[in-house]
């Protein structure tokens, strides 16, 4: 499921062959693995590799570069502009390697949240299994419906004790959507408008919404899915960087600290093939447009 990129540059030319099998093999749901893009830390930066600077109530620090606002960070004014500025450079340089490595996708491309993960995820204990990361699953937000679009994230390990990221990665979507389709439940009558109405959600669920976060749900629940599945684990060691559609490679955490991770999204109109996506996928499996709202 990796496919592997010799890519050591965030700035570099990527030509077009290059580019179109990145594309194509991302939207098949695999993992591209960068194994020598590093991200390089600041001499004044380094002291942020501490899991004291996310707050006790978060496990990741949250940056919104559109806003210039930082969530879930703990420190003093000083540095609080330093760990901004260092969350900016990875938005901007993960903005220019993605533009020129899925060229295809830069007309529609949408960036979102910057985040940086410092606390280490063996041994955490997750506040319900919905937040258990350690479960296999596939990206679907509660409070943030995507409507339809791609969730595409670009993750880096800045380890300083070379310590890897620890993944589990299971079965292709098309298999995860045959295996809980029979499960999947249509949405209560005028409940998205509710859960907006009430701003449980930032925007309107579609039906695509409701049943990729019963996907999500349904998948970390089954712990019998959960042990027998046909499934690998993959290392991605420090100074590594991988790229993914977290929203069709089915996936769990098991491992790691200090992980840099930017958020994309795409419009299903911007992607190469959309009949492979899991709104595609979704579509032809229930026999109906789930981008409509209800």
């Amino acid at each position: 499921m990796l496919t592997t990129l010799d890519i050591i540059d965030w700035f570099q030319e990527i030509p077009n062959d290059l580019a179109q099998t990145a594309v194509q093999a991302l939207e098949s749901g695999q993992v591209l693995f960068l194994p020598n893009l590093n991200f390089a830390l600041k001499k004044e930066e380094q002291n942020f590799l501490s899991p004291q600077y996310a707050d006790t109530r978060t496990k990741n620090i949250s940056y919104d570069i559109n806003h210039h606002r930082l969530r879930g960070l703990v420190c003093d004014d000083e540095e609080r502009e330093y760990f901004e500025n260092m969350m900016a450079r990875f938005a901007k340089q993960s903005q220019i390697l993605i533009r020129h490595l899925l060229n295809h996708y830069a007309p529609s491309l949408l960036s979102a949240r910057t985040s940086f993960r410092p606390v280490e995820i063996a041994g955490r204990i997750a506040p319900s299994y919905r937040k258990d990361d350690t479960r296999l699953h596939v990206d679907a937000f509660p409070a943030n419906p995507t409507q339809g679009k791609r969730i595409l994230r670009l993750f880096t390990n800045v380890n300083p004790v070379s310590k890897p990221r620890v993944w589990r990665l299971g079965e292709p979507f098309e298999e995860v959507a045959k295996q809980f389709h029979p499960s999947l439940k249509r949405p209560v009558f005028g409940s998205a408008y509710l859960l907006q109405a009430l701003k449980i959600t930032k925007a309107r669920r579609t039906l695509y919404d409701h049943y990729m976060l019963q996907l999500h749900d349904n998948m970390k629940a089954d712990l019998d899915y959960q042990k027998t599945v046909a499934q690998q684990q993959v290392e991605f060691p420090a100074g590594s960087s991988w790229i993914v559609y977290t929203d069709q490679v089915s996936h769990a955490a098991m491992a790691g600290q200090f992980t840099f991770e930017q958020t994309f999204y795409l419009p299903p109109e911007g992607l190469l093939e959309p009949s492979k996506s899991p709104l595609g996928v979704l579509e032809g499996m229930l026999n109906k447009d789930l981008i409509s709202l209800f």
